[in-house]
């Protein structure tokens, strides 16, 4: 399962769940802010008064190491300056989306800093994982080992990048964290198979091979259509919440057998973490403009992914552990 990672949840009780996430996260994509006139011509006075040449007001160096500039420090500002008034009116007028994000106070120049902040302890959560969990308990000799390792890897990257776009959104850092998210969320699939059907064993390579090319074949398409034919949200969703369907069905049905076969209750965490990440996806239904202006579901989303990839490093540890206690033929 690929834990923590942006649009990889899924299950199958909850096909339609996300159906409807899918739809009503393409609907509300909208920014009416920026369209209203006082916010316009309040970003064209600030740049025609702070940002004429030779005339610009100078940042500061925090700002601008995270390449602010004058245009977009009016932008910001106005952003706040316009939220304000309208929260000052009577009756209070709602707070409102600039450029389809919603007007974050900033820190040390991050314009979401709880998504940052949570973005991570997403990357701890995998980091610990592999070096305190994958790489200490599990036997070196176990088949398994190493896609537990790139799992780690991989979603230490894609958090990483998600903590970059929530730093400054520009389009560079949109497509890095759109492409390792998508990464995260094909290879949680792709892993998943692979131990479910134990397609690690030797006996099963040519199969694995094919997995493997069919794999790599679907992230490249992936990101060909989003580069080469149209950057389009949409299809970018659906696509990995599919993906994240069919490795929470793998995981679910896995659970459910292993437990009704054995009875050990250890054996329904990874049924019980697919839950809980849906219970915190479901926050992204409940978009709200961020309290204080700077904790919003998305962030919430983000902190509520850190659980789960703490207890299913746990998870991949027991399970490695009885695997090799079962077969019993593994190197030390």
């Amino acid at each position: 399962m690929a834990i923590g990672s942006p649009l990889r949840k899924g299950g199958s009780p909850f096909f339609f769940f996300f159906l409807f996430l899918v739809i009503f996260t393409t609907m509300a994509y909208a920014s009416v802010g920026d369209r209203l006139p006082e916010f316009q011509q309040c970003v064209q006075v600030c740049k025609k008064e702070n940002c004429s040449p030779g005339n610009t007001t100078p940042l500061p160096p925090h700002l601008r190491l995270l390449l602010w500039t004058c245009p977009s420090e009016c932008d910001y500002t106005c952003q706040h300056i316009i939220t304000s008034a309208r929260l000052s009116q009577t009756p209070p007028q709602p707070v409102v989306q600039f450029h389809g994000k919603w007007p974050f106070y900033r820190f040390l120049g991050m314009q979401e800093p709880f998504s940052v902040l949570f973005s991570l302890g997403n990357f701890w959560a995998h980091y610990d994982g592999l070096h305190n969990h994958v790489l200490k308990k599990i036997p070196a000799g176990y088949s398994m080992r190493p896609y537990y390792v790139w799992l780690a890897r991989i979603g230490m990257m894609s958090w990483f990048f998600s903590a970059v776009f929530h730093t400054r959104d520009f389009r560079v850092t949109e497509e890095m964290d759109y492409f390792a998210a998508g990464a995260s969320v094909l290879y949680g699939m792709y892993y998943t198979v692979v131990r479910v059907f134990r397609l690690d064993k030797a006996g099963k390579r040519g199969v694995r091979k094919g997995w493997t090319a069919t794999c790599v074949g679907l992230y490249l398409a992936h990101v060909g259509y989003l580069k080469g034919v149209g950057w389009d949200y949409g299809y970018n969703m659906g696509a990995n919440v599919a993906v994240g369907v069919v490795q929470n069905v793998l995981w679910c049905w896995f659970s459910v057998r292993r437990y009704n076969k054995e009875g050990k209750g250890w054996m329904v965490w990874p049924g019980l973490v697919v839950m809980w990440v849906v219970a915190a996806m479901s926050l992204e239904l409940l978009d709200f403009a961020p309290l204080w202006g700077c904790l919003d579901a998305h962030s919430l989303w983000h902190l509520g992914t850190i659980g789960p990839a703490v207890v299913f490093y746990r998870f991949l540890v027991r399970d490695s552990e009885e695997v090799v206690r079962r077969e019993g033929r593994l190197k030390a």
